[in-house]
């Protein structure tokens, strides 16, 4: 009889469970502003109209009325937040739909960390959507605790919100037509399938396109997007804590192709979440920088909806899910009051109901097999290379792009020693799951340690422990910190000094609420700073040394991954 009452509520005849008054409505389908009143019944908005019917009564007072905020790329992991805690920093900010393939905790744990998000998923007032993760391992370039294979896809697509396929990251298996990788994309046909595809262009984009993949977010250059766009992929515009392509693609959307671009956060940890906000932080920055604020709510509202076929939301229209929030000001797009379903779950940047408490799960990840300072060192190899010089992987700013430099190194008795003064520093990469003992070795240019190590259990897309240091000592010690951790991150100076947060949950995640996680946090990279000229957030860069399917030089557990020779 829903159904039939809902429909009673928008000819008028019943009243509606809750009427808001005097609302200015943000149409995202014609980018209208109506002053108009918002009729809900249940989870559903009933109609749009001259409504006076309702056994509540909320008169907004001409504020703007809009859908909640839909992120449509978002690791969650990234956060280090448990899903509650997560939970608690975006719903104020009215953020209710999130999109995820949690490919990064499926590489620890399998298809349990699949279900630990989706378990608590049903305790929050907020949708997560899942996408099923496509690549774990994301190659066969490094150790991953887990593999999910089409047997295991199969049972990913039979769970509740699982709506299609996640990154396709092995770019190179796709366009070369690896039998495992295109597997996977046929058992996926007639759903909707995400792409990652950085740099690529022309035939090779062609063929990946072909393959029926319909998205990219890893975009960092003007005309990269350009073409991708003409080649009818839809443009993930990402802004991240250390992805950050926003203000590079701005240029890019006009009046004809701004329903096939949509604004997405990717990564952004606790810190960031916290003072500055997820993709409501990414609209806001977008207006900002000269988007029309419509055009940017379309973006982050209706078009992903209509992408990922969500199509009873990203909209307040009659029969679409009542997931809405107030703001006085559509450029500073801070909400005032946040609905899910038709029921009022924050205001004024407060959360109405407590959220369940929970305790740490999935844990003792951390496997290491035995390592020694002399595992570590780093034999000199010519490999054709100028006598004393090696490959080194250069960071680069605001982006989890890399590049590759063959530079002059220190060498003493056949080894490559570490080089402050020209920052060339040590990187290793030690497995974590099975104990096998692998052991990645290189060097990273652009972190500016003086003196110590950092060191991190979240390394994508395995996440083994990653560190990078001035002495092998130090490195090594830092490892151990973590190791005796059961995951999380490090700041090493020397014995007597260090600092660190613990994350519990599969190496990734905390089981602190979020204030005093970003409290711990930010006392930590307080701790980083004072090892020399290291870049702002130097976690969530460190973390993506190792992911082997971006350009264009990595580090895994299994040695240094040189993608211009792949690519």
């Amino acid at each position: 009889m829903r159904l039939e009452k809902l429909i009673s509520v928008a000819r008028g005849d019943l009243k509606a469970d809750l009427l808001l008054k005097n609302a200015n409505l943000v149409n995202t389908f014609t980018g209208d502003i109506e002053d108009i009143n918002i009729a809900i019944y249940k989870d559903k908005i009933a109609g749009i109209g001259n409504y006076s019917k309702a056994r509540q009564i909320i008169d907004v007072k001409g504020k703007y009325v809009m859908p909640s905020l839909i992120d449509g790329h978002v690791h969650l992991e990234s956060s280090m937040l448990h899903p509650v805690s997560y939970a608690r920093a975006i719903i104020p900010r009215g953020v209710l739909t999130c999109i995820t393939d949690l490919h990064e905790i499926t590489n620890v744990c399998g298809l349990k960390g699949i279900r630990f998000y989706l378990r608590w998923e049903k305790k929050i007032p907020m949708d997560i959507f899942l996408m099923a993760p496509s690549c774990v391992p994301s190659t066969d370039l490094e150790t991953s605790g887990a593999e999910i294979n089409i047997e295991d896809l199969a049972e990913v697509f039979s769970y509740r919100n699982t709506i299609g396929l996640g990154e396709m990251m092995n770019f190179t298996g796709v366009i070369e037509g690896d039998p495992k990788v295109l597997n996977k994309i046929k058992f996926s046909k007639n759903k909707i399938i995400d792409g990652h595809a950085p740099q690529l262009s022309g035939f090779d984009l062609n063929a990946y396109i072909a393959s029926g993949i319909r998205s990219d977010h890893e975009t960092t250059v003007l005309e990269e997007g350009r073409e991708k766009l003409k080649r009818g992929l839809f443009l993930m515009i990402r802004d991240g804590t250390s992805e950050k392509n926003l203000l590079t693609l701005l240029p890019l959307i006009n009046k004809y192709n701004y329903n096939r671009c949509m604004l997405v956060s990717d990564d952004r940890n606790c810190l960031d979440l916290l003072e500055y906000g997820g993709i409501d932080y990414v609209v806001r920055k977008a207006i900002k920088n000269g988007l029309d604020p419509i055009r940017a709510i379309q973006m982050s509202t209706i078009n992903p909806a209509n992408y990922f076929q969500l199509l009873n939301r990203g909209a307040i229209a009659p029969g679409f899910i009542a997931n809405l929030m107030t703001t006085n000001s559509l450029e500073q797009l801070k909400a005032e009051m946040v609905f899910y379903k038709g029921k009022l779950v924050a205001k004024e940047g407060n959360l109405i109901k407590s959220l369940p408490k929970f305790k740490p799960e999935l844990t003792n990840t951390v496997n290491i097999g035995p390592i020694s300072e002399s595992a570590l060192k780093l034999r000199f190899d010519t490999n054709g290379i100028e006598p004393n010089k090696a490959p080194v992987i250069e960071i680069v700013p605001n982006q989890i792009l890399t590049e590759k430099k063959i530079l002059e190194v220190n060498l003493e008795s056949g080894t490559i020693k570490t080089d402050v003064k020209k920052d060339i520093l040590k990187l290793v990469v030690v497995e974590r799951h099975k104990a096998s003992g692998n052991i990645g070795v290189g060097l990273i240019k652009g972190f500016g340690l003086k003196k110590g190590a950092l060191v991190s259990s979240i390394a994508h897309d395995s996440h083994n422990i990653l560190s990078i240091g001035v002495k092998d000592e130090d490195i090594l010690a830092a490892i151990k910190i973590i190791e005796n951790k059961g995951g999380g991150l490090a700041v090493y100076q020397d014995k007597e000094t260090f600092s660190s947060l613990p994350l519990p949950i599969a190496g990734l995640l905390s089981d602190l609420p979020l204030k005093e996680l970003v409290g711990k946090f930010n006392s930590l990279l307080k701790h980083a700073m004072k090892l020399g000229n290291v870049p702002e957030n130097p976690f969530a860069i460190m973390s993506f040394l190792a992911l082997a399917v971006i350009p264009e030089i990595r580090l895994t557990d299994k040695g240094l991954v040189d993608l211009t020779q792949i690519l």
